[in-house]
């Protein structure tokens, strides 16, 4: 297994928050013989579309000595686990949660907002003090 994030237990709280259900606490992944786990799997059931919508959500700190080998370390996992679910979890949506001091310095940065639009990643940013999500990026 591996280790937890930093903010792993903050943002597991500011998704209960807002109704999801954790259903793995991490997402086993496997293809092929590799195996991964991506941080966090939930689901939401929306009454108003009788659906579920299911997520994979990969929690970043970016605490390292660097905001740009963060990022490049991040973007990574975060195409190589979009591109796996694609394949065994279709109807997972992978996101990308940040805190919001980090999506300010880094995804909002020219860089930042240019990768993020050419590889279309989803974020959710969190304030970590407060638990709870901010933004919803699509």
């Amino acid at each position: 297994m591996p280790a937890r994030d930093f903010y792993h237990d903050a943002i597991k709280t500011a998704l209960i928050k807002e109704g999801w259900v954790i259903t793995h606490d991490p997402l086993f992944l496997k293809y092929g013989s590799t195996e991964m786990y991506v941080d966090l799997g939930a689901e939401s059931v929306f009454a108003a579309e009788k659906g579920t919508q299911k997520i994979a959500v990969e929690i970043k700190s970016f605490i390292g000595k660097s905001e740009l080998a963060d990022f490049q370390q991040a973007l990574g996992q975060y195409l190589l686990y979009r591109g796996i679910l694609e394949e065994v979890e279709s109807d997972r949506i992978l996101y990308l949660a940040i805190r919001d001091r980090v999506y300010l310095d880094v995804f909002e940065s020219a860089v930042g907002r240019l990768i993020s639009e050419k590889h279309h990643l989803k974020l959710i940013v969190f304030d970590w003090q407060e638990e709870e999500i901010v933004l919803w990026k699509e």
